[in-house]
């Protein structure tokens, strides 16, 4: 589909501190890092990972988790944002399935299937038991 892909990692400077603290901090570091790869590469596009902390307030028993980002297209977008239509429901219009969110959501049609719905809930579901892994017994958390 896009023929021969070269992957080049490189280390380059996210512009933010060492330990991003907030989406926005996190955000701005991921892109910083893609933008100074292809500069630094000459590339046609740059990939920029950054691990950053989101502060919240939980009480109780309750933990939370998400799994990994991703962007949406353009129109799906344009449809949450203007028309206050369900992602699921925007995705599954696109490419003409209304049961799409039941199966393999919109990450399945986006990433050829190479990760669906189910295996995208089972991360972030993992993600949110960490510290019930981890009694206070156990790792200090």
């Amino acid at each position: 589909m896009y023929g021969e892909v070269e992957v080049i990692p490189l280390e380059v400077d996210s512009g933010v501190p060492d330990q991003p603290v907030g989406l926005e901090e996190t955000v701005k570091g991921a892109i910083n890092r893609a933008m100074r790869a292809i500069e630094k590469a000459g590339a046609d596009f740059g990939v920029g990972i950054e691990a950053g902390l989101y502060p919240i307030d939980r009480e109780g028993r309750i933990t939370l988790g998400h799994g990994p980002g991703f962007e949406y297209p353009l129109g799906v977008i344009r449809r949450v944002f203007g028309e206050g239509v369900e992602v699921g429901i925007a995705m599954g219009e696109l490419v003409n399935d209304p049961e799409l969110k039941r199966k393999i959501g919109a990450i399945g049609v986006l990433t050829h299937e190479r990760l669906v719905r189910k295996e995208l809930n089972k991360l972030a579901m993992l993600m949110a038991l960490v510290p019930r892994l981890n009694p206070p017994s156990g790792i200090d958390l």
